[in-house]
């Protein structure tokens, strides 16, 4: 009997060994929470120019991304999805609730958050004006070089071209790329219009068609490809 009663002690404490040893994965969304308010990532936006960038306001405290696997955790002032602890918060001139936090991995090296409490998010394409779009950067993401730029594109006629083809994309919700010869080529498109926060769009390749989201899967033009792998602007290209 002290056998038995030995042995289903042991199995308790091995269930609740493991039970303890496992770990919950949050998936959390990007967000930086400060001064009592929480700020959600701009996908689809970024700062246009760094002299837009206001005064340092503070720093991140916590990163809780791969730190928190409690999903009754409590956001704190300071705490960040997936900023490091110490990360450079900056105020957005023009912008009251718009801030933005020093980031290498971000175009012009700044990661955009609006308080969803206070305003909208207002760069979607639906809220692009298009007839103020004066200067368009096409950047090749996921490569070792993250975010290179291979085309600016400024002269006035080729920004046109540029837009008709973004304007004639059909939408093709039930669009699946073709993956036969691995993942699609993955690009940003920067789009000026003279303000603060630029728009920003995914566009891909699948090796035979382009295609992008403006809200849902549409296709565009193969004529894509003559702003695609060369400079057309007026500026030489990015080094």
């Amino acid at each position: 009997m002290r056998k038995l009663i030995s042995l289903f002690l042991l199995v308790i404490i091995f269930l609740v060994g493991c039970e303890t040893s496992q770990h919950t994965v949050i998936d959390w969304a990007d967000f930086v929470k400060w001064d009592g308010t929480m700020y959600d990532g701009i996908y689809s936006g970024v700062i246009s120019d760094e002299k837009y960038i206001g005064e340092k306001i503070g720093e991140v405290q916590f990163r809780v991304s791969d730190n928190v696997s409690d999903p009754e955790y409590k956001v704190k002032d300071g705490d960040a999805a997936f900023h490091e602890k110490g990360t450079d918060i900056f105020k957005v001139k023009g912008y009251a609730h718009v801030i933005a936090v020093k980031s290498t991995r971000a175009i012009h090296e700044y990661q955009l958050y609006y308080s969803r409490e206070h305003t909208k998010n207002k760069w979607n394409y639906k809220d692009l004006p298009l007839e103020k779009v004066n200067k368009i950067e096409i950047y090749q993401a996921a490569t070792i070089e993250e975010n290179k730029r291979i085309t600016e594109i400024n002269n006035p006629d080729k920004v046109s071209r540029y837009l008709e083809i973004l304007r004639n994309s059909q939408d093709s919700p039930n669009f699946e790329p073709n993956t036969e010869n691995g993942d699609p080529t993955y690009y940003k498109m920067v789009l000026y219009t003279g303000e603060a926060i630029a728009y920003m769009f995914d566009l891909m390749y699948d090796g035979k068609t382009y295609y992008w989201y403006p809200s849902e899967p549409a296709t565009l033009s193969n004529d894509m490809q003559t702003f695609i792998g060369e400079n057309i602007g007026d500026s030489p290209p990015a080094q």
